[in-house]
C-alpha cells in the first residue's frame, strides 16, 4: 500500500517540478527584460548535449568491452559519469554562448537566463516527468490495477516496475522533500557555472580558465554524487552536494561582480 503522504508529496513535486522553472523564466523575461530566446537555447543546448550526445556515448562506451568494468567499478563509474556530464554539458554552454549569443549584451543576466533554461528543462524533463509516471503507477496501486500494469509490461521491464512500486509503497515525506532538495542544488550548479563559462566566452583571456575550471568542478559534484549514494546516507550526501554548489555559486557571485563592472 503506497501512503497517502507520498501520493501527496508526489503531487507536490510534480507541481513545483514544472512551476519553478516556468516562474523563473517568467521572471526573468517580465521582470528583467531577458531575453526568452537565451533561456530557450539554453533548454535546448541541454536537450542535444546532455540528452542525445552524451547518451549515445554512454550506449557506445557502457555496451563496449570495458562497459561492465566502469559500472562494475565504483570509482571508475564516478569518474566517467562525472567527467562526461562534465565535458557534454559545458562544452554545450560553450559553444551555444560563444556562436547563439553573440548579440547579448556582456552583463551578468544573459547568463543567468541561460542556466534558467539549461537547468530548468532538466527539472522538467528529468524531475517532473518522473513524478508524472509515480502518480500515474501509485493511481493504479490505489485502484488495485497494478497486477494488470505487471502483466501488460514485457518480461525485461517488470522487475523494474515491481522496483518502483516497492519504492513508493516504503517511501516517507522526508524522502521526497530530499529530491526537492536534490533538484535546487542542481539548479544552483547551473546557474552558477553558466556565469563561469559566460564569464569565459564574453571576456576570454585570462578568464577562459573559467571554462575547464566549470568541466571540472561539474564533474567533481556529479562524480561525488555516485560515490556518496553508495558510502553515505541522503542526508548527508545531499547536504555535502549543496555546500558544493553554494561554494561554486559564491565562486560565480564573485565572477558576476566582474562582469559588471
Amino acid at each position: 500500500m503506497i501512503p497517502t503522504s507520498s501520493i501527496v508529496m508526489i503531487i507536490i513535486n510534480l507541481v513545483l517540478g514544472f512551476a519553478v522553472p516556468i516562474c523563473l523564466a517568467w521572471w526573468m523575461v517580465k521582470k528583467h527584460n531577458a531575453n526568452l530566446r537565451t533561456i530557450l537555447i539554453g533548454a535546448a543546448t541541454f536537450v542535444v548535449f546532455a540528452l542525445i550526445l552524451e547518451t549515445i556515448v554512454h550506449h557506445i562506451v557502457l555496451k563496449g568491452p570495458h562497459g561492465a568494468a566502469i559500472q562494475g567499478n565504483t570509482l571508475y563509474l564516478a569518474l566517467y559519469g562525472g567527467l562526461m556530464a562534465g565535458l557534454f554539458e559545458e562544452t554545450g554552454r560553450f559553444l551555444s554562448m560563444k556562436y547563439l549569443l553573440k548579440k547579448e549584451p556582456t552583463t551578468v543576466k544573459p547568463a543567468v537566463a541561460y542556466g534558467i533554461g539549461h537547468g530548468g528543462i532538466e527539472m522538467i524533463l528529468v524531475f517532473g516527468f518522473t513524478m508524472i509516471s509515480y502518480l500515474a503507477m501509485a493511481a493504479m496501486a490505489k485502484s488495485g490495477q497494478i497486477d494488470t500494469l505487471i502483466s501488460q509490461t514485457p518480461a525485461e521491464a517488470q522487475a523494474q516496475v515491481n522496483e518502483v512500486i516497492s519504492k513508493l509503497s516504503e517511501s516517507n515525506v522526508g524522502e521526497w522533500l530530499m529530491g526537492l532538495w536534490e533538484r535546487a542544488t542542481a539548479l544552483i550548479l547551473h546557474l552558477s557555472l553558466s556565469i563561469l563559462v559566460w564569464a569565459a566566452v564574453r571576456k576570454g583571456g585570462k578568464w577562459l580558465w573559467l571554462f575547464p575550471a566549470a568541466i571540472l568542478l561539474h564533474a567533481l559534484v556529479d562524480g561525488q554524487a555516485v560515490i556518496l549514494a553508495k558510502s553515505a546516507s541522503t542526508l548527508a550526501t545531499e547536504t555535502i552536494l549543496f555546500a558544493e554548489a553554494i561554494a561554486i555559486a559564491a565562486l560565480a557571485f564573485l565572477v558576476a561582480k566582474r562582469i559588471s563592472s
